[in-house]
């Protein structure tokens, strides 16, 4: 199964993606975690996100997308991934997002959108939209580090390691790999000791006074990936990526 949810100390939900080899999210998968974190957020104090296996989410399937006819697909992942980062940032509980390994492109969007990132050692972060002719979570990257550094990873589609997040202040700590998940536990159970009813309140108002509404800055963005889909920009570089021929077929 793709996402699974578990409960720990009664009132802590934890959600699990994965879905080998990297946890390139299908479609359904997109809407399997926004269904998830809504669910856990009604019922629970805290959540937090994981993944199991190498990586924390390498964004989109673009397999999927490219051997997939048309339009449809990439239609279905960008509502996908919108409808699974604004669950993450709407969840009426603080989302603590756990990071391993590699997590790009719409990894980047769920934990932007979280409230606490705990991550490894080894996680790195990354947008590299560009070499697949997409655009998107740039709204993301940039609730991670400064603008000027944002802008500077998304035209190279460079990476950034968790540990030099630090220092930013968007990552809260990093620790060793078998260290993450007692690590998450940890600051979810500060958080669920607290009166829930403050804790609600209080995310609700943090969502409130924030500068940017990131669900219509993220939709404006997704704009732009339609258009150079359409215009067969977007084909051509998946299928350099994929090995397919969509744009031959189009």
């Amino acid at each position: 199964m793709t996402v699974t949810t578990s409960t720990v100390d009664e009132n802590i939900a934890v959600v699990t993606m994965n879905y080998p080899p990297v946890n390139a999210l299908p479609v359904a998968g997109w809407y399997d975690v926004a269904s998830a974190v809504t669910a856990a957020g009604a019922d629970h104090h805290v959540v937090v996100l994981r993944a199991e296996g190498r990586g924390f989410n390498a964004g989109v399937d673009i397999k999927e997308m490219q051997h997939t006819d048309g339009f449809e697909a990439i239609l279905g992942a960008n509502r996908g991934c919108y409808a699974a980062f604004k669950a993450i940032y709407e969840c009426p509980v603080p989302v603590i997002s756990a990071v391993n390994g590699f997590c790009v492109g719409g990894g980047v969007g769920m934990v932007g959108n979280s409230d606490i990132v705990v991550a490894s050692d080894d996680a790195y972060f990354g947008v590299p939209e560009v070499n697949q002719g997409a655009l998107g979570a740039a709204t993301h990257m940039a609730r991670l580090v400064p603008q000027h550094l944002m802008r500077s990873l998304y035209f190279t589609a460079r990476t950034i390691k968790a540990a030099d997040l630090v220092q930013h202040g968007s990552v809260l700590e990093v620790v060793p790999r078998d260290q993450l998940d007692d690590a998450a536990l940890a600051v979810a159970r500060d958080i669920a000791a607290k009166d829930t009813r403050v804790i609600r309140a209080a995310k609700e108002a943090l969502n409130g006074i924030d500068p940017i509404d990131v669900n219509k800055s993220y939709r404006f963005e997704q704009g732009f990936t339609f258009e150079l889909n359409l215009a067969g920009v977007a084909d051509e570089l998946r299928d350099d990526f994929a090995g397919t021929d969509k744009a031959a077929r189009r």
